[in-house]
């Protein structure tokens, strides 16, 4: 038995016809620009999202406080863990503590913090780093508050304390700069 030959391959037309293209593009949602005016080549692209879209344009000097931010949290979680009656004399000048475990707690928890600023040093992600920032602008400002409420109920004001209020309000209002500076919508050129 003689068995039939496939009719031969014909090529389309609308492979070299632009308005053919054009509407094919147009049902598959590529080619037009998004609500940020960036162009989709394909609808993978549209899927998978557009990875300059996160990358962060980073103030002068994120890298540089993110790196001082966590050997800060570095260093006194280390401290709290190893010295904690040093730590604790040095902001309220008193002799002894009742008790090492919570000085010894606050540097676990503290540890646990500088872990994420180590990791959110490498990372280019907006939005981990707008937390990380966050993270901290809290915690200066709630130390802040604690240290603040302790002085005034122990009635005594030294100079450790004095230089760690201080030291906690300028590093809240950095992280809130660094905050908003990595949040901020880049200009469209």
């Amino acid at each position: 038995m003689a068995t039939k030959q496939p009719p031969p391959l014909m090529k389309k037309h609308s492979q070299t016809d632009l308005v053919s293209r054009l509407k094919t593009r147009k049902i598959l949602g590529v080619g037009g620009e998004d609500d940020d005016g960036e162009v989709h080549r394909s609808k993978i692209s549209q899927v998978l999202g557009n990875e300059i879209k996160f990358a962060v344009r980073e103030p002068l000097g994120l890298r540089v406080w993110q790196f001082v931010s966590a050997i800060i949290f570095s260093g006194v979680a280390i401290m709290a863990l190893t010295f904690p009656d040093q730590l604790y004399d040095a902001v309220f000048e008193e002799e002894s503590v009742n008790s090492k475990t919570p000085i010894r707690l606050y540097g676990g928890a503290l540890l646990s913090i500088s872990l994420i600023m180590w990791n959110a040093l490498y990372t280019v992600e907006k939005i981990i780093i707008r937390w990380t920032l966050l993270t901290e602008a809290c915690y200066f400002g709630v130390q802040f508050l604690v240290t603040t409420i302790t002085l005034v109920e122990n009635g005594q004001v030294s100079t450790g304390a004095t230089l760690l209020l201080t030291s906690r309000v300028l590093f809240v209002l950095i992280s809130i700069y660094y905050y908003y500076q990595v949040g901020r919508r880049p200009k469209k050129v």
